[in-house]
């Protein structure tokens, strides 16, 4: 529930930032930058070696920019153009893009027809969050695409991760440090030369920025660990579920904005997309094999 909550406050907390006028991709610099801050702090408070190898740089700039540097600007400027409360229910799509690219990227992935089912379901359900039937203005629509291309990012990171990154010898505090530095240092590239040179964005954003980047990007992927490790994958992965009712319950409370009723029917929709994907595949024998595991891995493994 506290992660949920973390993840689910980030929403509302860049609604802050770019109401203010802080420019996309400096909403996402900030972001990265205090995020990498809280995971040094950490790694020294655990004493975590950070790796030194070229290759695991390598796979952490390309994870960097799936995961942090694009979809964090695409985010921002989505709500730019669509509230908190949308952007938030929209980013409940990322396990359905996620399995989508685990199934093109990540040997052993399985196409069956509930798989298909619940990504044609998760399809639908957006349309119904976008409320298509009403027709889409021009901020609807580029704000919608624009969060949704973050998602898309996201579930490309993902699987990414898994094929390449997941199985380096390395604490998880670490490799996240590595990866928010990464991040940082692509966006502080490109931020001077998409938006000029920052500027003071008022108090308010100021720490909506700090609790957005020390809190929801640094302890928030702690956390996400500590859940991992001691309630299993499957557990963890409910997080997803109740994200979308925390950045709909803040939005609505907090920053005043309205929740259609389609809104609250499309999130449903794609919840139960994500249910029906994610349904374990029965391999020949009949049985289900256990989430997580690869065919064949031994208990220890």
């Amino acid at each position: 529930m506290l992660l949920s909550a973390i993840w689910g406050s980030s929403f509302a907390l860049i609604e802050v930032a770019v109401d203010a006028g802080v420019p996309p991709v400096q909403v996402a610099l900030a972001r990265c930058l205090f995020g990498a801050l809280a995971l040094g702090a950490i790694c020294v408070a655990q004493r975590a070696a950070v790796p030194r190898d070229p290759r695991t740089w390598g796979h952490a700039a390309v994870v960097a920019a799936l995961l942090n540097s694009v979809p964090f600007t695409l985010l921002a400027f989505g709500e730019s153009r669509v509230d908190s409360v949308l952007a938030g229910v929209l980013n409940a799509t990322t396990p359905l893009t996620t399995l989508a690219f685990a199934l093109l990227v990540v040997p052993g992935e399985q196409v069956t027809r509930t798989r298909l089912a619940g990504l044609l379901l998760g399809f639908c359900g957006v349309l119904v969050l976008l409320g298509v039937w009403r027709g889409l203005d021009g901020d609807v629509l580029t704000g919608g695409l624009a969060c949704l291309g973050a998602t898309t990012c996201y579930g490309a990171g993902f699987a990414y991760t898994r094929r390449f990154l997941s199985g380096v010898p390395h604490r998880a505090s670490a490799l996240s440090a590595v990866q928010i530095t990464c991040a940082t240092v692509q966006l502080g590239l490109a931020a001077p030369l998409l938006s000029g040179p920052p500027s003071w964005p008022g108090t308010s954003a100021a720490l909506a920025l700090l609790v957005l980047g020390a809190i929801g990007t640094g302890y928030a992927y702690v956390l996400n660990l500590d859940l991992i490790r001691e309630a299993g994958p499957t557990v963890a992965a409910t997080v997803t579920y109740v994200t979308p009712l925390w950045s709909t319950a803040l939005g609505y409370f907090l920053l005043a904005e309205p929740v259609g009723w389609h809104t609250l029917a499309g999130g449903g929709v794609v919840v139960g997309a994500i249910l029906l994907a994610r349904r374990p595949v029965r391999d020949r024998s009949g049985t289900s094999p256990v989430p997580g595991r690869r065919p064949g891995a031994r208990a220890g493994d």
